[in-house]
C-alpha cells in the first residue's frame, strides 16, 4: 500500500466554484504545470477555461470520469452540490459521483484522494459539545448524508484498493466569519489552503478524517489529526466576537440549538414530480 502521493499529475475537481477558484492558483504554485481542472459550469469562467488543463465533467457520467482520472496521481474533490438541496440532486452530483471518482480512481492507479467532506455530517449536535472525528455522525440532511457517503467510500477504498483518502470536515470558509456560529466554525482562506496542502504532502494516511476549522478559541471541533497532516492554523475567528457574539438567532430555532445553523432552516423540500 502506498506511503504517500508520488510526484504526478493532481486533478481538482469542483475547480470553476468558489472554492475551487480560491485553491487553483496557490495549487498551481505548489504542484507546478501538472493539472488537470474539471468543472461543470466552465461558462463562468470565460476565456480561462480554454487554457490547457481544463476539461467540462459531469461526475455523475461513469465513463467520462475514468477518462477525466487518466493518469492521475492525486485528487482534491471539491466537485458536487454544495448546499442542502433535494435528494435527487445530492444524490446524482454527491453519491453517485463520489462512487464514480473512486472507481475510476481504482482503475486509474491514483493514489491519494482529499475529500472535501463538511462538518454537517454532524450538524444535529448541540451548539457547544466538543466533537472529534470518532463521534457518531448526525447529519441535519441530504447534504450531510451525502458527506458521510463519501467518507466511507473513502474508507472502503483505503481498506480494499489501497487508495488513501483524507477527509476534510470544512467548517465556515469565507473571507470573515459571518455570523455569530462563525465564532466557532470559521476557516479562513488561508487555512483552507493550509489544510488541503498539509492533506495533499503528509506521508503514510492511510483514511484520515479531520475537521477543518481555523483556531477560533470557542471552536468545537477538535484538533484529532491535525499533528498528522502536520496542519498548523494560523488565523482565528476571535477579532470579530465583539461585533458577531450578539447577532443570534430566535432562540426555539434550531438554528440557535444545533451546531449546522442555518442548514437546519432547509427542508423539507416539495416532492419533485
Amino acid at each position: 500500500m502506498p506511503t504517500s502521493p508520488a510526484p504526478g499529475l493532481l486533478l481538482l475537481t469542483g475547480a470553476a466554484g468558489s472554492l475551487g477558484r480560491l485553491l487553483r492558483e496557490p495549487l498551481a504554485t505548489l504542484c507546478g504545470p501538472a493539472q488537470r481542472y474539471a468543472g461543470l459550469r466552465l461558462s463562468d469562467l470565460g476565456a480561462e477555461a480554454a487554457t490547457p488543463g481544463w476539461q467540462r465533467c459531469d461526475l455523475g457520467e461513469r465513463a467520462a470520469t475514468e477518462q477525466l482520472l487518466q493518469g492521475v496521481a492525486a485528487v482534491v474533490h471539491l466537485g458536487g452540490v454544495a448546499l442542502e438541496s433535494p435528494f435527487d440532486g445530492i444524490c446524482d452530483a454527491n453519491i453517485r459521483g463520489v462512487f464514480h471518482l473512486y472507481e475510476a480512481a481504482r482503475l486509474a492507479g491514483t493514489r491519494r484522494i482529499v475529500f472535501a467532506s463538511s462538518n454537517h455530517v454532524t450538524g444535529c449536535y448541540p451548539q457547544g459539545d466538543m466533537l472529534d472525528p470518532s463521534s457518531p455522525p448526525r447529519p441535519d440532511g441530504f447534504y450531510g448524508v451525502s458527506k458521510l457517503f463519501g467518507e466511507a467510500m473513502a474508507q472502503l477504498y483505503w481498506d480494499r484498493y489501497g487508495i488513501e483518502s483524507v477527509c476534510l470536515r470544512l467548517g465556515s470558509v469565507t473571507a470573515r466569519p459571518e455570523d455569530r456560529r462563525a465564532l466557532a466554525t470559521w476557516l479562513s482562506h488561508g487555512d483552507l489552503l493550509r489544510l488541503v496542502r498539509a492533506a495533499l504532502q503528509a506521508p503514510a494516511v492511510a483514511c484520515l478524517t479531520v475537521y477543518g476549522v481555523s483556531a477560533n478559541p470557542g471552536r468545537w471541533w477538535s484538533e484529532a489529526g491535525w499533528a498528522q497532516l502536520g496542519y498548523a492554523p494560523q488565523d482565528s475567528a476571535e477579532p470579530w466576537r465583539a461585533t458577531l457574539q450578539d447577532l443570534t438567532p430566535a432562540p426555539d430555532s434550531p438554528m440557535a440549538r444545533l451546531q449546522g445553523g442555518s442548514f437546519l432552516g432547509l427542508g423539507p423540500f416539495p416532492r419533485e414530480p
